[in-house]
């Protein structure tokens, strides 16, 4: 158990939080949001001891082991795998080599027969004959390889260094386990592995992500840091936001009777409780939500941007076909003879397991890039806006303002600075923000001024490589929600399972040796589907 009492935290002269009191206990998985710079990695290092609170205390139960996930992927570059993931039990792998260390010297004294006995005994008692059984056991559940195992860190793909990673943290199954972004850099299935892992684990989980649908299907209850505090409330990210929107109805409908408020509210915790998690906390969590008054639920302070695109001029009968495009990066083919139609209306999503082939092929879509063979034909009706992977694509210029960078896009009728002031405003660019370099921007920022570009400029086509990266949820569910009206067609990559499933209505799969093609079909159903899953797996 987790205990947090009176805490603040200063930094730089600004209050984070402070008064913040909190019981985290075993069984529960705690989503941490909030908005950007509210301070939810910052909570994580306080609780892992990384930082000291400026007041207060955090008191975690005597001979409780905590995990957390590792952020540097180069801290392990010289060790192998399967030592890597050991690694993430700190006092067994110690004693480990404390013990190998020991029996490898050539002059063994009956002194070190003492020591390698305690260290026997230690090993036994960690666990330590099952430690490389575990070890391997995770990493095959993510689908490494076993002739990586005795691999140095250092030679593995970037994809394949995140999951050793995740397995380091989730190794030896410890009391209290700490996740910041947990699903960055994963594939979808290692995504799925990873929530039903964590649904019915025993322990503490403590989780900072921008991913809904990850945390509808892993939290039993949501920590929020909004208001300078810091607060628990039950249920999954869903009933969070859900719930915050009632609050501020309910705040700004001070005059309706309270009769019909509760009314409300009991409508509304019997449609989440009977909507509940697939884990095995669902049903203590009903109990929790039924038991929820009118006082426990607020408005939230988060501020969502405005996100709507325009159309510029219908679309005709012809869309998109790309034909027989092949595309190599040095020496490697990525893309192999790829050759598909869109038709006008379709929102499609766009997959790969190798990043690099899936942004390719949205630069060649986009016209940026030359395949090596194959063509790209346009209908000629079509406008298209592109987003690009690289977030400084259209940032070339460090000494332009926000205001002038955006001025840039704008036509004769748009150039105006009370217009573009208003513009920017309602993307959350307030005030003397709109003065700042373009150079200092957070990769957040840039996304939405590549947004309030791709606004200014009408087009009946979006193309965006994945254009949720760095927001934070209160941009993607703005986002989100503007595209799924969006009347164009939409061509997309995207890591989030949530956008793609309210979005999409069309799935290409892209593999080393061809594609998967479906339309009209669902996210989920293209991943559940098991006949769909095994198209996809003769492709790589």
């Amino acid at each position: 158990m987790i205990t947090v009492t009176d805490l603040s935290l200063i930094l730089s002269g600004k209050t984070l939080y402070e008064d913040v009191n909190l019981k985290f206990t075993p069984g529960n998985c705690y989503g941490v949001i909030g908005a950007n710079g509210a301070g939810k990695s910052t909570f994580l290092k306080l609780l892992e001891g990384k930082i000291e609170p400026s007041t207060g205390t955090i008191t975690i139960d005597a001979n409780e082991r905590m995990s957390s996930l590792n952020q540097d992927h180069f801290a392990f570059d010289n060790f192998t795998v399967l030592d890597t993931v050991i690694q993430g039990h700190q006092e067994l792998y110690r004693v480990m080599k404390e013990k190998d260390a020991l029996y490898s010297k050539p002059d063994f004294s009956d002194e070190d027969g003492v020591k390698a006995a305690e260290l026997e005994s230690k090993f036994a008692e960690l666990d330590g004959w099952n430690a490389e059984a575990d070890a391997a056991k995770l990493l095959q559940s993510m689908n490494i390889p076993e002739k990586d195992y005795q691999s140095l860190m250092k030679d593995l793909p970037e994809a394949e260094k995140v999951k050793v990673l995740l397995a380091q943290a989730l190794f030896g199954n410890p009391d209290i386990l700490l996740l910041d972004e947990p699903t960055n850099g994963l594939d979808v299935h290692t995504v799925e592995w990873l929530e039903n892992f964590l649904a019915d684990y025993p322990n503490i989980v403590i989780v900072v992500s921008h991913d809904r649908h990850f945390l509808n299907q892993v939290c039993t209850e949501i920590c929020d840091v909004d208001f300078g505090k810091i607060q628990l409330y039950v249920g999954n990210y869903d009933f969070w936001y859900e719930s915050s929107k009632l609050a501020a109805e309910l705040a700004a409908n001070q005059n309706a009777k309270k009769e019909e408020k509760i009314k409300e509210l009991q409508e509304f915790v019997a449609r989440f409780s009977a909507n509940a998690s697939k884990s095995r906390q669902a049903t203590s969590r009903k109990k929790q939500l039924e038991k929820i008054t009118l006082d426990d639920i607020r408005p939230s302070s988060r501020k969502y941007p405005f996100v709507k695109f325009e159309l510029h001029r219908d679309l005709g009968n012809d869309l998109l076909k790309v034909e027989d495009v092949s595309y190599s990066v040095d020496g490697k083919e990525i893309l192999d003879h790829v050759s598909f139609i869109i038709r006008p209306g379709d929102k499609v999503a766009f997959l790969s397991r190798n990043t690099l082939a899936i942004t390719a092929l949205m630069e060649i879509i986009a016209g940026k890039v030359k395949p090596d063979t194959g063509t790209v034909n346009w209908g000629q009706t079509t406008s298209f806006n592109y987003m690009a992977r690289d977030l400084n694509a259209n940032f070339n210029n460090d000494e332009l303002t926000i205001l002038d960078w955006l001025r840039q896009y704008a036509n004769k009728e748009q150039n105006d600075n009370t217009f573009l002031r208003g513009f920017l405003g309602r993307m959350l660019f307030s005030g003397d923000e709109i003065e700042k370099k373009i150079r200092i921007l957070s990769g957040g920022e840039k996304v939405r001024c590549q947004l309030s570009r791709m606004m200014l400029q009408p087009a009946n086509v979006l193309i965006m490589d994945d254009p949720t990266n760095h927001l934070d949820l209160e941009s993607i569910t703005s986002l989100n929600d503007a595209l799924k009206t969006y009347p164009g067609s939409i061509l997309f990559t995207s890591h989030d399972h949530e956008f793609i499933q309210t979005i999409a209505d069309h799935i290409i799969e892209v593999g080393p040796k061809s594609l998967v093609n479906r339309a009209e079909t669902t996210y989920d159903e293209f991943i559940n589907r098991p006949e769909i899953q095994e198209q996809v797996d003769k492709i790589y």
